[in-house]
């Protein structure tokens, strides 16, 4: 099933984002992840079929791998759903989180292990990503001298913006600012060497945390296509921009186009649905060694 927007009579939604819809159900939330897809923040009018199953299914299975940090999942299983949401299983099967009610940090928590997208063209201009100096001489896609903590802004429409240590800080306070940097790092530190091994780099990432009674947890997606840069290893070489797993090759087939990047968004041809689907799937196969 190609699911645009869900409909859900009955059911309060309390939010709406670029690709997910947010549900109230009893003491529980409901995250939908619809078939949408985003690129230059906006919304596309085309639909990626079974995108949102890959971003669930795939979240999932991150959260399963970080038993060292608490999340907001409770089930993905909808057979654990509340019974007033069983009229809408065609919808909801397969894509959707049951999940605790945590309050959302105002940070995005992006981590960078290599040097790509803005982070290059930044360092290109001032050889630092996001005010952090780096060495000369890195390349576009190489490896950085280490893992980059770089929070930015969570915009509720238009761009995010990155933010310094200190902004951050300021945002969270000091013991939460720096629990979430050792968090960030830690997840993705431990997700590359998983993602190495199936023949994937992760070049970046975003997460994003709430609190639940006074404790930091891991909320929203994990580790997908949306929210990372995946590259096959086979093949990677520095200094070029490199084939991925991920949006970019959306992007990549927008930026060929006049389009100004403001709203309302072109069509995606077919072949552009199809190959971005292919790449969706291949990125959760490879990753969790399972068929979609």
């Amino acid at each position: 099933m190609l699911l645009y927007a869900p409909e859900l009579p009955g059911i309060q939604k309390v939010a709406s984002g670029k690709v997910r819809d947010i549900f109230a159900v009893d003491e529980h939330l409901l995250l939908v992840a619809s078939d949408r897809i985003s690129a230059f923040d906006c919304i596309l009018p085309t639909a990626i079929p079974q995108k949102g199953e890959v971003l669930t299914r795939l979240s999932a299975f991150w959260f399963e791998q970080f038993d060292f940090l608490p999340n907001h999942i409770v089930s993905t299983d909808f057979s654990d759903f509340p019974v007033a949401l069983k009229p809408f299983q065609f919808q909801l099967e397969g894509r959707s989180m049951l999940v605790k009610k945590a309050a959302p940090l105002p940070v995005e928590c992006v981590v960078r292990g290599y040097l790509a997208g803005s982070g290059w063209k930044e360092y290109v201009q001032t050889q630092s990503v996001c005010g952090i100096s780096l060495p000369e001489g890195i390349e576009q896609a190489g490896l950085l001298p280490e893992t980059l903590f770089t929070p930015s802004t969570k915009a509720a429409s238009g761009h995010d913006e990155n933010i310094s240590w200190d902004e951050c800080r300021r945002l969270l306070g000091d013991s939460v600012a720096e629990q979430v940097r050792a968090h960030s790092v830690r997840l993705y530190e431990t997700a590359r060497i998983l993602a190495a091994e199936k023949g994937i780099i992760i070049a970046d990432t975003k997460f994003e945390f709430g609190l639940l009674d006074g404790e930091v947890i891991l909320i929203d997606e994990c580790l997908t296509p949306d929210s990372s840069r995946f590259w096959p290893s086979a093949g990677y070489a520095p200094g070029m921009s490199p084939s991925s797993f991920d949006k970019q090759f959306v992007r990549d087939y927008l930026e060929t186009l006049t389009w100004d990047k403001t709203p309302p968004a072109p069509e995606l041809p077919e072949e552009i649905v199809v190959r971005t689907q292919a790449k969706y799937i291949e990125a959760y196969e490879r990753l969790t060694g399972l068929p979609f």
